[in-house]
């Protein structure tokens, strides 16, 4: 059975997020454009041995705003908040949840063992976030349609090549952002620039993640984009008790939509030792 739960942040936000299951605490922390609900089958393949704690974010469901003065450590007082009221000593990051979960580990000496599927992390400039200007302008000017055409072109999160005509991404766009079933993603997408921001501005040499100290599997899928699967060989290099594994055939939605039980099975290998 699902509960929906609350606690509230450092700075007294409160933090909804979805329990179930029994066994050693899990927070999974989602990505970008994503809320708790989008992981219940994930949580579902774990809940018969974990107890499974999936967090919306800032922004999503019954958590408060991202607010004026957001910034990345906002979300690591989040996490570190549901964990401390579920006894949870395991975390599982997706995306831009991966990079939340990689920087709260850095100074989280009570973190037994860590999982990131291709998380948001820019090493030496290898995200490229030089279309954001654009997708802000789109965005305020009510161009939601626009601004998701532009953000599956050029962070190639779809199976099209990035030559793909703009006609075709803007009609895959209308498909997500249409109508009564894209009206949780329209309303998603102004949290997009404040998370994207926070990526460029984590950007580094990656030096820093050698203060992680949990054991760590770093997750990505053969059918991603060449740039989140290209930081996890260097963070696996950096981060003192690493390792990476590759689903094969798997694409970056594999953890919320495409293949839940796969990424299930290596995590339980995992956080079971």
């Amino acid at each position: 059975m699902t509960e929906y739960r609350s606690i509230d942040s450092l700075d007294g936000t409160a933090i909804g997020y979805t329990h179930r299951g029994a066994g050693p605490g899990l927070v999974i922390v989602p990505g970008n454009n994503r809320m708790a609900h989008n992981y219940d089958r994930l949580a579902g393949e774990l809940a018969d041995r974990f107890a499974v704690s999936v967090i919306d974010r800032r922004g999503r469901g019954a958590s408060g705003p991202q607010g004026p003065d957001y910034r990345l450590e906002r979300e690591i007082e989040d996490l570190r908040a549901v964990q401390r009221a579920e006894d949870a000593h395991l975390v599982f990051g997706h995306s831009y949840g991966g990079l939340v979960a990689l920087q709260s580990a850095r100074a989280d000496r009570s973190l037994d063992r860590l999982v990131v599927y291709e998380p948001a992390v820019s090493l030496n400039g290898s995200f490229d976030l030089s279309f954001l200007p654009e997708f802000e302008r789109l965005l305020a000017a009510g161009r939601r349609t626009r601004a998701m055409a532009l953000f599956l072109h050029r962070t190639h999160l779809t199976p099209l090549p990035g030559s793909t005509p703009r006609v075709v991404f803007l009609a895959l766009a209308a498909l997500l952002v249409g109508g009564r079933s894209g009206a949780e993603m329209r309303d998603l997408m102004p949290t997009t620039p404040p998370e994207l921001t926070e990526v460029a501005r984590y950007d580094s040499d990656g030096a820093t993640y050698a203060e992680v100290m949990a054991r760590t599997l770093l997750l990505g899928g053969t059918k991603a984009p060449a740039y989140l699967l290209g930081v996890l060989e260097p963070l696996s290099r950096v981060i003192p008790r690493a390792r990476v594994e590759l689903l094969d055939g798997a694409d970056h939605n594999a953890p919320d939509e495409s293949a839940p039980r796969a990424v299930a099975e290596h995590l339980a290998a995992f956080f079971a030792g």
